[in-house]
């Protein structure tokens, strides 16, 4: 079956976009957010000296500060007002997921359908508020500590998490704009827009290792991009990877008419839990990192000191621990999102069976089953795609930019992109043609 990007450049014609108005509409405004949002990045938080912050950053950015600077656009590098970026409202997001598993009230308000997911976004939003408040005073308290700050006091700590705040709230909003009215996830493009802006820079350290400073030679640059291209290749073959099941549906009698049973699929993703695995997995491992270098590095209990020393960027205890948590949370993760059990109830509730299974609990555990063995196919994709970056960023020093999780989110991103502009020109067509068909009876 093709994919979205290969019919949409089967269909494209510059006749058929120029006439899409409501498609140019969308993209016009999804280009001017992104374009408000870079700008955002650049705005300083009040009272904070930029000079101190820059070698700050640069002495102390290649832990946790690092990869939380790559998903919110360079912001923390300049502690712009977006510094805290959308990823409170994602961990909000995650949190509530986490709970609609084991808490009944919130299962149940996810049964209820619109009205169940509006009070769940509504949560997710109150907690968005909670955690950027927490990060925000974190975020000061640490600015004061390292001696970044004009004028401490109580006013920069209110300024702080008030701008913080607002910053965070108001790219929550426009990501919800971009998802009504633009094109594409609004939150997964705006971390996809920080990521790509920050990957010329990264190119420019590339270049300027390989021709200026001759550290990576010219056959290992070449070879670099090949494997950049062949992991690409991998992540959009397995993304678009599923295990159907076939599931059929009984003949059916409607007065005096009897219809044959219809037969359709259940697709199951080879990776249901996403990029969520190796964001986990980094935030985790490089937080003891990152605990250490704002404490100055002074540890006096050796065990520890070894402990941690092992523990930096591709060692092998880093690796090990890496890859066990990817496939950890993989597992996890599509726990939480995919419930085999409600899948069988709402199978057996519309008359649909897998063909040999019996419906209800038999058929929940042939689910689980399958799902657990893709599971395991997916864990080790992630576990490879994030691995290699890692192993690379350590032996040959490239950009940290070039790591696996950020080129997940932007195969991932555009791939889903694509297909809602190639859906919008299908519509698009379709209305041309419903058109033309009522215009012909009309003259008929």
């Amino acid at each position: 079956m093709a994919s979205a990007a290969e019919q949409l450049a089967q269909s494209f014609n510059l006749s058929a976009f120029s006439k899409a108005t409501e498609l140019k509409k969308r993209i016009w405004f999804t280009l001017g957010a992104l374009i408000v949002y870079r700008l955002g990045t650049y705005i300083p938080l009040p009272g904070v000296d930029p000079v101190a912050m820059s070698q700050l950053f640069s002495a102390q950015g290649g832990g946790l500060l690092g990869m939380f600077n790559m998903f919110a656009g360079g912001s923390i590098e300049r502690m712009a007002i977006f510094a805290l970026g959308i990823m409170p409202y994602i961990s909000a997001s995650i949190i509530v997921q986490l709970m609609t598993s084991v808490s009944p009230s919130l299962a149940q308000l996810k049964k209820e359908g619109e009205s169940g997911r509006k009070r769940l976004n509504q949560y997710t939003r109150y907690g968005t508020v909670a955690l950027t408040i927490v990060q925000g005073y974190g975020i000061a308290v640490l600015l004061i500590g390292q001696n970044v700050v004009l004028d401490p006091g109580i006013f920069f700590y209110v300024s702080t998490v008030t701008t913080l705040l607002g910053g965070t709230m108001f790219l929550m909003w426009l990501g919800e704009q971009i998802t009504a009215r633009g094109v594409g996830n609004g939150i997964s493009l705006i971390i996809f827009t920080g990521i790509v802006a920050n990957l010329p820079r990264a190119l420019a350290q590339l270049f300027e290792l390989s021709w200026n400073q001759g550290q990576i030679s010219t056959w290992f640059l070449l070879f670099l991009f090949i494997l950049v291209v062949a992991v690409t290749v991998l992540i959009v073959f397995v993304e678009r990877s599923q295990r159907r099941l076939i599931v059929q549906y009984p003949k059916r009698q409607v007065g005096n008419r009897v219809f044959q049973g219809d037969s359709s699929h259940l697709p199951l993703k080879l990776n249901t839990a996403g990029v969520i695995p190796p964001i986990f997995a980094s935030s985790l491992l490089l937080l003891p990192l990152t605990i250490v270098q704002f404490s100055g590095g002074n540890i006096e209990n050796e065990w520890l000191a070894g402990t941690i020393a092992m523990l930096n960027h591709g060692q092998p205890l880093y690796l090990a621990f890496y890859m066990a948590m990817i496939v950890f949370f993989c597992f996890f993760y599509t726990a939480v999102v995919f419930n085999p059990q409600d899948t069988a109830d709402n199978l057996k509730k519309h008359g649909g069976f897998l063909p040999g299974i019996r419906p209800g609990e038999k058929t929940a555990e042939y689910i689980d089953y399958v799902l657990t063995r893709i599971t395991v196919v997916g864990a080790a994709y992630l576990a490879l795609v994030c691995l290699i970056p890692e192993i690379l960023i350590s032996q040959a020093g490239i950009p940290f930019y070039m790591g696996g999780t950020s080129l997940l989110i932007i195969v991932n991103v555009t791939m889903d992109t694509v297909t809602q502009i190639h859906g919008h020109l299908l519509a698009h067509q379709y209305e041309g043609l419903i058109k033309k068909s009522k215009l012909r009876g009309r003259k008929g």
